[in-house]
């Protein structure tokens, strides 16, 4: 199952909106058979172990990340395939709760007389399937919030200069995390800033992630890399009701996908923007800030867990804070996170966290 759910994360980031699994068919200790859901998820990850492993898959025993389908979509169901290729024994480290499998699955495997294991290392995979279960169960994408600071909590100087706080080797890491997410997001003020690409650079991706802006007012420079390259790599706009009808149209004709959201105590609601990004099949997203954006997630609630990397300065109190007013009063209020690891990276640490 370990080298199962090794196999699935190598889909992260080019499935959505199916979920990255892992297959593993095996007699006893000999592999007969690996697959992973393919980019655009699709073939699933049971079809292609079985492709690979033939008529050796008759009696075998298949180890599954998560619980096989059981509805015809674009190809059969993976349960039906795996009855047929006369698989012994099915292991599952996860449920599937979509309704049109939760439990199907397994009811058909059983039915065809296989034998069925559930729960096998279960909270690793709910883990690895975390955005594609959050999106099932909640509505809305995983969120993982990255903040790049000083010693001292700090994204810039008082003067805005940030590049760079942390070092290449924080900046590779940063990359590679890209890649195993659906989408990155950063705020306006990112966009105006920074001119930025969002673009996995230097990993040899074959896949880009969605790249997401959120602007109220769509009060972002049409001619930035952002805007010019919204044909090449895809551009979703997050706007309030109260955004320019001629720079929604603007947007558009560079090829950028917009999306609306309603307004919630004086900014846009987040949580409602959430939502709309998992209705339109978003399940892990990576967000880079900056401080207003991160905060107004925070206050909503839809940050997931926290990847921190610092670097080994201080800025000092006039320096621009990693994350803007939460409004707190009472220390009960704050969000909390329970940390999950901690490891160096060229000089700079990294911590990455997980909402209690």
């Amino acid at each position: 199952m370990r080298v199962a759910l090794g196999l699935g994360r190598r889909g992260q980031g080019n499935t959505w909106p199916n979920p990255a699994v892992g297959c593993v068919i095996a007699h006893g200790e000999r592999i007969v058979g690996r697959g992973w859901t393919q980019p655009g998820g699709r073939p699933h990850a049971e079809t292609q172990a079985l492709a690979q492993a033939g008529a050796a898959a008759h009696g075998a025993t298949a180890y599954v990340t998560l619980e096989p389908c059981a509805h015809h979509g674009r190809t059969p169901p993976c349960s039906e395939a795996l009855i047929a290729a006369g698989i012994a024994r099915v292991v599952v480290a996860a449920d599937d709760p979509d309704p049109r499998v939760s439990g199907r699955g397994f009811s058909m495997l059983r039915g065809a007389g296989i034998q069925v294991t559930v729960g096998v290392l279960a909270k690793e995979a709910a883990r690895d399937l975390g955005g594609f279960l959050s999106r099932v169960q909640r509505g809305r994408p995983e969120l993982l919030l990255k903040l790049a600071t000083s010693f001292d909590g700090r994204i810039a100087t008082a003067g805005g200069q940030s590049k760079w706080i942390t070092g290449p080797g924080a900046r590779r890491a940063v990359h590679a995390m890209r890649a195993r997410h659906d989408a990155v997001m950063v705020g306006a003020g990112t966009v105006r800033a920074d001119d930025p690409m969002l673009t996995v650079r230097g990993m040899g991706a074959r896949y880009q992630p969605v790249r997401i802006a959120v602007s109220r007012r769509l009060t972002l420079p049409l001619m930035s890399q952002f805007a010019q390259t919204a044909r090449d790599v895809p551009v979703w706009l997050i706007h309030g009701p109260d955004a320019d009808a001629a720079a929604i149209a603007a947007w558009e004709s560079v090829g950028a996908h917009l999306i609306a959201c309603p307004l919630r105590d004086a900014g846009l609601d987040m949580m409602a923007a959430m939502q709309a990004l998992g209705a339109a099949g978003l399940t892990r997203i990576f967000c880079e800030g900056g401080g207003a954006l991160a905060a107004s997630l925070l206050k909503a609630d839809v940050v997931d867990r926290l990847a921190g990397f610092t670097a080994g300065l201080a800025l000092g109190a006039d320096g621009r804070a990693a994350i803007g007013a939460l409004g707190l009063d009472v220390l009960s209020d704050a969000p909390r996170f329970s940390l999950e690891d901690v490891q160096a990276v060229d000089g700079d640490a990294l911590h990455l966290w997980r909402r209690v």
